[in-house]
């Protein structure tokens, strides 16, 4: 999946995670995370946020995310939101893909 723009999920609401995802001009993913709860658990958030873009073939984006304690399956939906978004493709759903 490419991105061509920017995509966007999420708030900053208690437990929910504001996901924006663009263009590299460079190669891989980069992740930049803001998280309450960084310390205790930035580990998996970036685990999370990475296999779901590998699952969605997701290459060569930037990340940004401010978490507010958000669960891994929220964390999830936001990735793929925004990746969906950011392809332009939100009405194009693989659900095989999830």
């Amino acid at each position: 999946m490419k991105i061509v723009k920017t995509g966007m999920a999420g708030t900053m609401e208690s437990s929910d995670i504001n996901i924006t995802i663009e263009k590299n001009q460079e190669s891989g993913i980069k992740i930049y995370l803001t998280s309450s709860v960084e310390k205790q658990f930035g580990d998996q958030i970036r685990k999370v946020i990475l296999e779901t873009l590998e699952q969605m073939k997701v290459n060569d984006v930037v990340v940004r995310a401010v978490d507010r304690g958000a669960l891994d399956c929220t964390i999830r939906a936001r990735v793929q939101s925004a990746a969906m978004r950011g392809a332009m493709s939100e009405n194009q759903i693989d659900w095989g893909l999830f």
